[in-house]
């Protein structure tokens, strides 16, 4: 029989007990081929019929992560061979800029198997040393600026092996509306189905919050203690605790932040939503829905979050409680970005909306309005700052950029449009993507007409010969 251990976060696991009373953490099952065995792999690491084998592998770590909840793994570490680094390799980005080592992609790729065989090894010997995360600082819309991480390339590839690794047991635990750094999850399912929730639950009450500095201010060992509770490998703690401690290189100086997770690290998405899956997540669905009086929902992408009320009474309970939620974990709520407000549908007679408030989230501000058919439907659109920076963006680079080819110009400006109504071609939002439009024409011909003292461009030539890309609705949703 079991007993119930208090772990140090506070979050309770249940682990068997010995013979004599002593107690003893789940592990994963000793089976060759899955998951968690221990028992090592026969044959050399870089045996060419283990990498027609990773995909395989990887699913059954996340079958069996599907069908043992409370199992721990305890032996992942071994899994990191010269196939699986390969295929690391692959999906990592390789259009990044250098890290302190100055080593890019293009470099790294010259000697591969060389860089790849030398890699595990010092893995493998546990002298793999993280380096530290290069910062620059680029700038914001408001003027200010804020700071950008870039990890060296070598670091990029380990980071993605040791995702590979834990994604798929991670996946089996994260809840459906935790949307965020997912594979086969977009913003466009977040905003659909915010509104579907909204429309099926009779919400009338919205909660919109944000996690101030969620990736600096993470506590390294509440998360590494939380990554216990799932993966207890001493060689991967080890190696995210040395990603946690590798420090940030700025000016030719090396600080080491106490809080955080790596800057740009391809691994700290994962383990941001590894700490808020026990943090917000899983104390939802375990603790605050049995407690509510009426329908509610969460809808959570990274660190900015929705939660849905039907009764005000709940929508006060949980807005009173989840600073002090947040504080247990050393994590606060953004003062002027966590609000809460009446989000209710109209009366049907009502002709225009004087009670509700809007609020925005994954660049869309929501708000209730009347259809074409005089229905009080949700309705969304470009939130006011961020097409405000994408139309600044455009005016900055046709003046930067005015004296190069034209032709050139225009393939990127053609670009730029293309993009912008790929993520906002949503309904409801048409009169935002003309609004760009007309802005991108005006900007291009404004700078155009400037290169030099010959003379103005005309609209109707400039539509004439390098017409731009019409708005149109990409998502129905």
């Amino acid at each position: 029989m079991g007993v119930l251990a208090e772990h140090s976060t506070g979050v309770r696991v249940n682990l068997p007990e010995r013979e004599g009373g002593e107690v003893e953490p789940k592990a994963t099952h000793c089976r060759e081929g899955e998951a968690g065995c221990n028992v090592l792999q026969k044959g050399t690491m870089g045996d060419t019929s283990r990498s027609q084998t990773i995909s395989t592998e990887l699913q059954q770590i996340a079958q069996q992560a599907a069908e043992y909840p409370d199992m721990i793994f305890t032996t992942l570490a071994h899994r990191i061979d010269i196939p699986l680094l390969r295929e690391a390799y692959r999906q990592t980005n390789k259009k990044g800029a250098p890290g302190v080592d100055m080593v890019s992609a293009k470099e790294y790729a010259e000697n591969l198997e060389q860089n790849l065989l030398a890699l595990h090894a010092r893995l493998k010997e546990g002298r793999y040393l993280a380096p530290p995360v290069m910062r620059v600082w680029i700038k914001k819309e408001d003027g200010k600026e804020r700071p950008i991480g870039i990890p060296a390339f070598e670091d990029k590839v380990v980071q993605r092996a040791v995702e590979m690794l834990l994604s798929p047991i991670y996946e089996q635990i994260f809840y459906d509306f935790s949307m965020g750094f997912r594979k086969g999850r977009s913003q466009h399912q977040a905003i659909h189905n915010l509104r579907e929730q909204c429309r099926n639950l009779n919400i009338n009450w919205i909660l919109s919050a944000d996690i101030t500095g969620l990736f600096d201010n993470i506590n390294h060992e509440l998360l590494k203690d939380l990554i216990r509770l799932r993966v207890n490998d001493g060689r991967i703690l080890q190696l995210i605790g040395k990603w946690l401690n590798a420090g940030v290189m700025e000016d030719d100086r090396t600080t080491y932040p106490d809080k955080g997770t790596p800057q740009g690290g391809v691994v700290s998405p994962l383990l941001s939503n590894i700490f808020l899956h026990y943090v917000l997540d899983d104390w939802f669905v375990k603790v605050v829905l049995p407690r509510m009086k009426g329908k509610c929902f969460i809808i959570r992408w990274a660190d900015d979050f929705i939660i849905g009320f039907e009764n005000e009474l709940d929508a006060r309970r949980i807005m009173e409680v989840l600073p002090k939620r947040f504080a247990k974990y050393e994590l606060n709520l953004h003062p002027n970005k966590t609000v809460l407000m009446p989000f209710s549908k109209p009366p049907a007679k009502v002709s225009k909306d004087t009670r509700n408030g809007n609020f925005d989230f994954l660049g869309f501000t929501f708000y209730w309005s009347k259809s074409l058919k005089g229905y009080w439907v949700i309705k969304k659109k470009t939130a006011g700052k961020r097409l405000s920076r994408f139309m600044k963006m455009l005016w900055q680079w046709c003046k930067a950029y005015r004296h190069e080819p034209i032709e050139e110009q225009y393939a990127v400006l053609c670009s730029k449009l293309l993009g912008f109504y790929q993520y906002y071609g949503v309904r409801s939002n048409y009169k935002a993507l003309e609004v760009v439009y007309e802005y991108a024409e005006k900007a291009w011909r404004r700078w155009l007409s400037r290169r030099s003292h010959k003379g103005t461009v005309w609209y109707e030539e400039l539509r004439k010969n390098f017409p731009f890309p019409k708005p149109r609705i990409v998502h129905n949703i």
